[in-house]
């Protein structure tokens, strides 16, 4: 018996099961397995049976018998079964709605589970689930055929912890790069995603656009032996930028904003994780963060309007100067020319 097939039917056997299943009950249910050769190697196939039913997950345990119960292999059921997840028809509803715009997006990882989730959300909704009217508009390259296969294949990469080997076409390089990537996960941000890794030729973390990945290889040595792990306290904020001034482009700065008006009560949700603290002198509130990116964060302050003030440093305040200044030259009206 092919040796997936004998894994899947190990599964079965034991879930049906209402009793502990003994060793000797086990060879008699796959003859052609565990019988026909010496104890000891039976015993090691089982073993390795075992051993990879466990790597998948399946809480396989072995019991030793008392007056209620005999020895034998048993599933815990509690550990195995999810509990059942009592949404409502306007929750499922908005799942099927996110997971069907994600899907219609062009290129999403993990597309034949979301696929097969889908399904089985919409099989025990039945005719209580709407039809969702949600599109997602992701960028002109998520529409590349090629972007979806290294979205797939990533995917697979970041959940077993395996290497993977791709040439990189770097904006800042006229030539492709190869690069040997331990992929800890990806990352979409406004229709672009991202492969956060260790990179073993840079030797440290770094990023990188999915869509100029031009080749890409797995590491299929192994592969159920994880190639590396995912250092403790890994966060991707700390390398994917969330907001424009978090881009990383030059040494970081603390600036300070004063918010008046309307904006105090939304410095808050306007810059999330900055400290807001009520201005000494009572107008309005001041805002401090950190600052990678200082035209980033100008650009997205100048749109929010004069309650919106730059207070320091002296080269933040001399920039928005600068930038407003630019801004009213190039919408000056231009005198006409006498004919």
């Amino acid at each position: 018996m092919d040796r997936t097939e004998r894994l899947l039917d190990l599964v079965a056997l034991f879930l049906d099961a209402r009793e502990p299943i003994s060793w000797a009950e086990l060879r008699e249910h796959f003859p052609h397995d565990y019988m026909g050769i010496s104890d000891d190697a039976a015993e090691r196939k089982f073993e390795r049976d075992k051993a990879e039913l466990l790597e998948l997950g399946f809480p396989l345990t072995y019991i030793q018998g008392d007056d209620e119960r005999r020895d034998g292999y048993v599933v815990d059921r509690d550990a195995y079964y999810l509990p059942e997840v009592d949404l409502t028809k306007e929750e499922l509803a908005v799942l099927y709605a996110a997971g069907s715009a994600a899907l219609t997006s062009g290129a999403f990882p993990g597309r034949d589970d979301l696929s097969h989730a889908l399904r089985k959300i919409g099989f025990f909704a039945g005719n209580a689930l709407p039809t969702p009217r949600v599109r997602m508009e992701l960028g002109t390259e998520q529409g590349s055929p090629q972007l979806a296969a290294h979205l797939e294949q990533l995917w697979e990469a970041c959940a077993a912890h395996k290497w993977v080997q791709m040439s990189y076409a770097s904006p800042k390089r006229p030539d492709l790069t190869e690069r040997k990537v331990d992929p800890y996960g990806l990352a979409l941000r406004r229709g672009i995603w991202t492969l956060v890794g260790y990179c073993h030729l840079r030797q440290g973390v770094r990023t990188f656009h999915v869509h100029r990945i031009r080749s890409l290889k797995v590491n299929t040595a192994r592969p159920r032996s994880p190639d590396f792990e995912v250092p403790e306290g890994f966060s991707f904020d700390n390398y994917v930028a969330t907001y424009p001034w978090q881009h990383r482009f030059h040494a970081r700065m603390d600036v300070r904003l004063r918010l008046t008006g309307e904006l105090m009560g939304r410095a808050a949700s306007l810059f999330p994780g900055a400290s807001v603290a009520p201005a000494p002198d009572e107008a309005g509130v001041l805002v401090e963060l950190p600052v990678t990116f200082l035209d980033g964060l100008l650009r997205f302050c100048m749109q929010l309007g004069p309650d919106c003030r730059v207070e320091s440093p002296e080269d933040a305040r001399e920039r928005v100067k600068a930038m407003a200044a630019s801004i009213l030259e190039k919408h000056a009206p231009r005198e006409e020319v006498a004919a």
